[in-house]
């Protein structure tokens, strides 16, 4: 049962309750009015995979602010969709939602990638950062001559593939995202690369906000994630693509650029403890969204 549940900000009165499925149209509005590109179809997807989260409402029951944080088993979450109208975001609605939040995690790794509005905010929380995410975006225009790596073959994600992707990006991330993989399929096509018969990285294409995303991409090197990039740009060429990586610099990066999607903006990935993400072997070279990692 949700404690401390009205909140005044100056003259402001602020109610918190558990957000679900039928704020979807006002969670949309909300967004809209920070420029969060959020369809209420990513919305719903959030929702869908298992997402929590808690709306703050102004006395005539407005959605003015909202945050919602992903379970994975019983001892992480990633926290995200920290939201709150541009006249609360000086008064303190943020920091009291994520108190509510962090009541509901305690106890958990907890992992997030912050704006830079909202880095003060998470850092006074005594989150670290970890890395930076480089958002990239733009109308996707095909590079000349990008070959699949020497002995791979690059093809269409096929559903006997399921248990290897699930395999690589427990690898790759260090958790069990079985969920968010499965649940992100239903809205995704996918490509795998496979060297010597087996399958070692794979990226997905979905819907979201002004066009395509792409993303998670699991690979061994940057020959690779370029190749498995690489159909989803020429799929979706003329149109708007987004990928969100920590590759700072590298030849991944550069194929991005080259590809039309500039540079755009970053966010911090921080944490509440040591957790960091896996690095082995396998990375993740793109996101799957800021709010789920």
């Amino acid at each position: 049962m949700l404690a401390d549940t009205s909140k005044r900000l100056q003259t402001y009165e602020l109610t918190i309750r558990e957000l679900n499925e039928e704020d979807i149209d006002k969670l949309h509005e909300l967004s809209v009015a920070v420029r969060w590109p959020h369809r209420p179809n990513d919305w719903k997807l959030l929702l869908s995979l298992g997402g929590k989260g808690f709306v703050g409402c102004d006395p005539i029951g407005r959605i003015v602010a909202s945050a919602m944080w992903f379970p994975y088993g019983d001892d992480f979450v990633t926290i995200g969709m920290l939201i709150t109208s541009p006249k609360l975001q000086t008064l303190g609605a943020g920091r009291w939602l994520m108190k509510h939040v962090m009541r509901e995690c305690s106890g958990r790794h907890v992992l997030l990638n912050s704006t830079k509005a909202a880095y003060r905010l998470y850092e006074s929380l005594s989150f670290r950062p970890i890395h930076k995410i480089y958002q990239h975006q733009g109308i996707a225009t095909p590079s000349v001559g990008v070959p699949a790596p020497a002995d791979t073959q690059i093809r269409d994600m096929e559903a006997d593939d399921l248990e290897s992707i699930l395999a690589l990006d427990f690898k790759a991330f260090g958790l069990n995202r079985s969920n968010v993989i499965n649940t992100i399929l239903e809205h995704a096509t996918g490509t795998v690369l496979v060297r010597s018969g087996s399958i070692e990285g794979f990226s997905f294409c979905r819907k979201f906000g002004r066009g395509q995303v792409v993303g998670p991409i699991v690979a061994t090197n940057n020959d690779d994630a370029i190749a498995l990039t690489a159909p989803h740009v020429s799929r979706h060429s003329g149109t708007f693509l987004r990928v969100d990586t920590s590759q700072q610099t590298g030849t991944f990066k550069d194929y991005l650029i080259r590809s039309g999607l500039a540079e755009y903006d970053t966010v911090t990935t921080m944490t509440n403890d040591q957790f960091e993400p896996h690095q082995g072997d396998v990375t993740c070279y793109a996101l799957a969204s800021q709010a789920l990692s």
